[in-house]
């Protein structure tokens, strides 16, 4: 077993992978520790009623100049260039045209009210109508976007993340995270199912400890999530408090997954989309039949997410196949069957979906993505200052932590010594 590294990356999400690409095309000898059984984080792609099926990110979100798009060409992966499936309504479902038309407008007044609200109480649920009949409308989709409600969110960041992004969502049909698992370099060196317990800063530079023993190197960067960071599950050193407030204010809001199977031949159009009770707050987004396959896809954000958390997977399933038979009619029940559903608020190494902002607190990202006494370098999704809530803001963040890293060891800021591995009996693994 290799003794000596340069740099510890805590964390096997999009983030940790991209900072471990980065330390191996500078030649940095790297760990990458990783809590759960698998490499991903937040990016997941399971096989399911044999199709594979991501149970988190899942777009290519401004794919025109998202990292992962130049990765997954060079990999081999196949890239789909054409528009998302809620670009098409699927037809003939129970819908009424003006409702619909003036439930988008309320969502696009609500947008466009929130720079106001920004230079003010930048609480973006003051941008609401006051007693608004399409409110709860722009609560759930605004749960799919944030996973909060809108009074728990930043007008100023739900702001920045609407004018960088460039309205191209593209997909892998492999799946994002057999994408993002299959990036890591094969010269870093990867220890699943070992989760860091307290890190420290030392003479020589950083001490993690885990189950398996220590780890001692010259820096570390922690990709984990702000609900992690935030909490207790690992001990950090004192002085640490800034950057824990930091991840306070910066909340995993909930996005949860419900995955139905087509049982039988059913008038479903693939490549479609749907959209329940436009008057709930808890309502999903359908993706009928992606990529053809017999499956549908309910995402359900903030409130909606909420059922799942609370409730389990058996209520968030009873949901969907009841908004399901309100569009596509009662007989719809006998065609569908229960495949899957996630529970990312009830996973301990995670805690939640991704970052949003509490209002007055968006500039909490620039505030977590500080180093810490040039040992400590910081990343993941919640520290881009626009691209947060994707993958591609968390490969780019990592990327920017290693770099970080890597002047700091250039500039000796770092100890440059002999780094090694303790076992829990004290001697050299």
């Amino acid at each position: 077993m290799r003794n000596e590294f340069d740099v510890i990356i805590v964390g096997g999400g999009a983030a940790g992978i991209g900072a471990a690409r980065r330390l191996a095309t500078h030649g940095s000898a790297a760990l990458l520790l990783e809590a759960a059984s698998r490499l991903g984080g937040r990016a997941w792609t399971q096989e399911l009623g044999g199709y594979p099926l991501d149970l988190g990110c899942e777009w290519l979100h401004s794919g025109d100049r998202n990292a992962w798009v130049g990765i997954a060409e060079k990999s081999g992966f196949p890239v789909d260039r054409s528009d998302p499936p809620w670009t098409k309504a699927h037809p003939g479902i129970a819908r009424c045209d003006d409702d619909e038309a003036a439930a988008r407008k309320a969502f696009s007044d609500w947008e466009e009210r929130l720079g106001q609200v920004a230079e003010g109480s930048d609480r973006a649920s003051d941008a609401l109508d006051p007693g608004g009949g399409w409110n709860a409308y722009v609560r759930a989709i605004a749960g799919f976007m944030s996973g909060v409600a809108p009074e728990n969110i930043s007008a100023t960041d739900y702001t920045a993340y609407d004018a960088a992004s460039t309205g191209r969502n593209w997909s892998l049909p492999l799946g994002y995270g057999t994408l993002v698992t299959a990036s890591l370099p094969s010269t870093v060196n990867l220890r699943l199912s070992t989760s860091a317990e307290r890190i420290e800063v030392t003479s020589n530079g950083v001490a993690v400890s885990t189950r398996a023993g220590t780890v001692n190197a010259k820096a570390a960067i922690l990709t984990v999530s702000t609900a992690v960071l935030a909490g207790d599950a690992i001990r950090l050193p004192s002085g640490i408090d800034p950057w824990r407030e930091a991840a306070a204010a910066l909340p995993l809001g909930r996005n949860e997954k419900v995955f139905l199977e087509i049982g039988r031949d059913a008038a479903f159009e693939p490549n479609s989309h749907a959209y329940g009770n436009l008057r709930d707050a808890r309502s999903a987004a359908y993706s009928i039949r992606p990529n053809g396959w017999p499956v549908i896809e309910a995402f359900l954000g903030g409130e909606g997410a909420r059922i799942l958390e609370e409730e389990g997977p058996a209520a968030g399933f009873a949901y969907v196949s009841a908004e399901l038979a309100a569009l596509f009619g009662s007989d719809v029940a006998s065609a569908i069957r229960p495949l899957a559903a996630t529970s990312w608020s009830r996973m301990a190494s995670i805690g939640g979906a991704y970052s949003c902002a509490l209002p007055g607190q968006s500039q909490a990202r620039a505030r977590l993505a500080r180093p810490f006494e040039d040992r400590l370098f910081f990343a993941g999704e919640a520290t881009h200052p626009f691209d947060f809530t994707t993958a591609h803001g968390a490969y780019d963040s990592g990327q920017r932590a290693a770099d970080e890293a890597l002047a700091a060891l250039r500039d000796g800021r770092s100890f440059v010594g002999q780094a090694k591995v303790v076992t829990t009996a004290g001697r050299r693994a």
